[in-house]
């Protein structure tokens, strides 16, 4: 259903000057998408009501793709198909991923002839990036919003975790660019948090973001102040998550499996997530009782029945507890705060609904932290404030970001070592310049290697671009003075460029981190998703019909088996006829056919819904008279 734009007096009431657009939170293990209505920042919701979507993909048997609750639901019984907390791996190598032997995926490692590659997980599908995976949950959000706003969206602002690199952001907008999505920026998540509660609240003051998602963990520090946020400091883990705490539960059933169990023989991909959800299940029942009880049958016949209780989980993951209060004390000294400087603590992400991670924030905070937004909605309310703004619609808020880079840029110099041109913590956007010189005596030619990290050795850090400034002119080692500078733009994305001098010779690269797709594969999939498209819309419309055809024939058959008698035996007939021409055109692939027969049952039945209504009011008022009748 299509929305009316209702304008104030006074104003335009063209409906093509509010330009839609949305708010994505691509979370580990759900994902939403909000828009902003009525001035209000609202999460939408598929048919069902649901507003949560799980970050969930799996590639069936006869090709189709399905995402969220429906795929959930298959993950134990097919886990190499069935792709869940996909965020985890984005932007990462098969180096970078830990615990391997406790994740359900066959893992391929991509290469070309330069570079390592994004890591493939292996479907029946074939080999599948997770930026190919992410993408299916962001068409699907997509296909949400536009449903649900009766329009084309002019442009999403997607959320990060604040503490992703280069390669992981620049993987994210891969995957928006392959569901067809404009991004118009990409948004720390705290951030965005803080947009909501600052903007909903009307707060003002310094604020710690405390956001534990299902894969990352990041806390960020803000200045609120008359709508301009301030982002003082941010640090965390990418690899830190509430899939941890599901892991640790898994290991502690397995332990205790095998203390009753001494031939305990190796998990299938199979057990493996079926225990994964089962301690999943127990966390979140946890979450408002004292003990879970976890029963399932493994694939060799093992029973397994163990009771957690609440307190187990405390002592579990009491060291996972711990790592996310590091990141934390770091942020406070970086800002150069107290505890006494800080009027608010926001949770954020679904993991933060554990009562003992509540009591561990407000023991080292003292104070009780702010739970009044949902925290699994807050960043997509709060991206979608954003992208309303960025989208051009007129807003009552002044609002300014000012977010920053999570993690120091620099340049490899002699030794391996790293000179730090951008320092973490650097307001966005954001662009430094430095000079360096040559290191022999005739030198032409300089290679300029980009790296992100803390580390002072290059081997410690990542690498994220290479490139070669040539036409140096020959002088003595030092003479020269080559300026390279830095640019990182608002959504943290990095281009550098090198120049010497005395001639302006220069060479520049917009950095494309080697963990993400390259340029030919992004275009070779949307040229592939563009010349399927005509062939996806008429198998949808195919599909919907058969629906349509299938739920007509069910509730006319069962009136005829209630009410038939209400008419005539020729016209019961009539009526049989025309669902036995429809039942044989559902097999067909002629979705016009079958919308005809539709139509055409639809004709015939309507003297048969008029006597079924007169029947209908007959009964209610058989035996009444005038004065008994409610009017």
């Amino acid at each position: 259903m299509a929305l009316l734009q209702i304008s104030e007096p006074g104003m335009s009431a063209a409906p093509h000057q509010h330009r839609l657009a949305v708010g994505i939170d691509l979370g580990t293990t759900n994902s939403l998408i909000a828009t902003v209505r009525s001035g209000m920042s609202t999460v939408l919701q598929d048919d069902f009501g649901h507003a949560l979507l799980p970050s969930v993909v799996r590639y069936m048997p006869n090709g189709d793709i399905v995402v969220g609750h429906e795929a959930q639901a298959h993950q134990s019984e097919d886990p190499i198909n069935t792709i869940t907390s996909v965020k985890r791996f984005m932007g990462r190598s098969l180096n970078d991923i830990s615990n391997k032997a406790h994740i359900p995926y066959r893992f391929v490692e991509g290469t070309d002839s330069t570079t390592t590659r994004s890591l493939q997980l292996q479907t029946r599908a074939g080999l599948k990036t997770p930026i190919e995976i992410s993408a299916e949950i962001l068409k699907a959000l997509k296909a949400r919003a536009e449903k649900s706003l009766g329009g084309e969206l002019v442009g999403a602002v997607i959320t990060v975790p604040a503490y992703f690199d280069d390669a992981q952001r620049q993987a994210t907008k891969d995957a928006a660019r392959l569901a067809g999505l404009n991004v118009l920026r990409l948004l720390n998540e705290p951030t965005a948090a803080a947009v909501a509660y600052g903007l909903d609240n009307a707060a003002e003051g310094t604020f710690v973001i405390y956001d534990l998602g299902g894969g990352t963990f990041d806390v960020s520090i803000l200045r609120l102040s008359k709508g301009v946020f301030e982002v003082l400091a941010t640090n965390g883990d990418a690899a830190l998550g509430g899939d941890d705490f599901d892991h640790r539960i898994y290991c502690w059933v397995l332990d205790k499996v095998r203390e009753t169990n001494a031939n305990f023989s190796p998990l299938t991909e199979e057990d493996t997530r079926l225990l994964l959800t089962k301690a999943r299940q127990a966390k979140e029942w946890l979450t408002d009782n004292f003990e879970a009880q976890i029963v399932c049958k493994l694939s060799n016949g093992t029973l397994v029945d163990v009771t957690l209780t609440a307190s187990q989980l405390v002592e579990v993951t009491e060291h996972l507890v711990s790592k996310t209060l590091s990141p934390t004390r770091k942020a406070m000294r970086d800002a150069k705060l107290n505890l006494e400087d800080i009027n608010g603590v926001v949770m954020v992400g679904g993991a933060t609904r554990m009562p003992h991670i509540r009591h561990a924030v407000q023991e080292y905070f003292q104070q009780e932290p702010l739970t009044n937004l949902d925290p699994d909605k807050v960043v997509a309310l709060g991206a979608a404030i954003q992208a309303n703004i960025l989208a051009g619609n007129k807003s009552d808020d002044d609002l300014l970001l000012l977010d920053v880079t999570p993690l120091s840029l620099g340049l490899e110099t002699m030794g391996g070592l790293v000179e730090k041109v951008i320092h973490r913590n650097s307001t966005l956007p954001i662009a430094r310049a430095q000079e360096f010189t040559t290191y022999k005596d005739g030198q032409t030619a300089m290679s300029v290697h980009v790296v992100q990290g803390e580390r002072e050795l290059v081997s410690d850090c990542r690498s994220l671009a290479r490139f070669e400034l040539r036409g140096i002119p020959p002088m003595a080692a030092g003479a020269a003075r080559i300026r390279v500078t830095f640019t990182v733009d608002a959504d943290g994305l990095l281009s550098v460029s090198a120049r010497e001098q005395s001639t302006g010779i220069e060479a520049n690269i917009a950095v494309k981190p080697s963990y993400g797709l390259t340029e030919d594969e992004i275009t070779n999939m949307l040229k592939a998703s563009f010349n399927s498209a005509e062939e996806d819309k008429k198998a949808r419309m195919l599909a919907e019909a058969r629906v349509n055809a299938g739920a007509i024939i069910s509730s006319v058959s069962a009136a005829l088996a209630v009410d038939g008698n209400l008419i005539s035996a020729t016209e019961v007939e009539a009526i049989e006829a025309e669902i036995k021409k429809l039942q044989a055109l559902t097999t067909a692939e002629d979705a016009t056919a079958i919308n005809q027969a539709v139509d055409t049952l639809n004709h015939a039945t309507e003297a048969f819904a008029a006597a079924r209504m007169n029947a209908s009011v007959s009964r209610a008022l058989a035996g009444k008279n005038l004065d008994s009748i409610n009017l």
